[in-house]
């Protein structure tokens, strides 16, 4: 008996057309689940290192400790690129070891705020941020305290993994604290767009 290939791949075809169209309304969704304003919460890891080496034995603090943020922002999903302007709050947590063998602490929080550059891999996305950080310190040396603070330049990559309106987020950020040789941040966290 006689088959017509036509015929035969017409069902192939059929949900070959279904598949492809199912795919473009998915991700069609998550490009518009982007865009707007977003809230954002993150937990991780902080490091702090600074140096003194103007006396005459030179002093290195470099400890980490527990970190979290929340933060903001308004999303911008162009057609190649996404475009973000985001703000919040980081506590770098209490740092803490010895200093010449006397225990000292510190304990750094500040406020941002970024310009956020990104694009998006399907559900994948990656993004690059550049702004500014405006921090408290309080530096304790057994029973001695300082506090100093300031307004220095911050930056940061990262990549996102979206799951609708929700991202799981995972970042490195470095802030430029003048007085420290090396503040950052790794963490991952949950953004919601709305």
């Amino acid at each position: 008996m006689f088959t017509n290939p036509l015929e035969e791949n017409r069902g192939v075809t059929s949900v070959a057309v279904v598949l492809v169209a199912s795919a473009m309304m998915l991700f069609s969704a998550e490009s518009k689940a982007d865009s707007g304003f977003y809230l954002g919460g993150s937990v991780g890891q902080a490091g702090v290192e600074i140096q003194d080496t103007s006396g005459i034995q030179p002093v290195t603090f470099d400890e980490d400790d527990f970190a979290w943020k929340v933060f903001g922002g308004y999303n911008f999903d162009l057609a190649v690129i996404n475009l973000a302007i985001e703000g919040g709050y980081v506590n770098f947590g209490s740092p803490s070891g010895d200093l010449l063998g006397i225990p000292a602490k510190i304990d750094v929080d500040g406020f941002d705020v970024f310009g956020v550059f990104g694009f998006d891999l399907g559900p994948v996305g990656i993004f690059a941020k550049a702004g500014m950080v405006s921090w408290d310190a309080k530096f304790t040396v057994d029973t001695l305290t300082d506090s100093d603070d300031g307004s220095d330049p911050a930056y940061g990559v990262g990549a996102k993994i979206a799951l609708g309106s929700l991202n799981l987020r995972a970042e490195y950020e470095l802030f430029d604290i003048e007085d420290a040789e090396d503040v950052s941040m790794l963490s991952v966290g949950l953004v919601w767009t709305f």
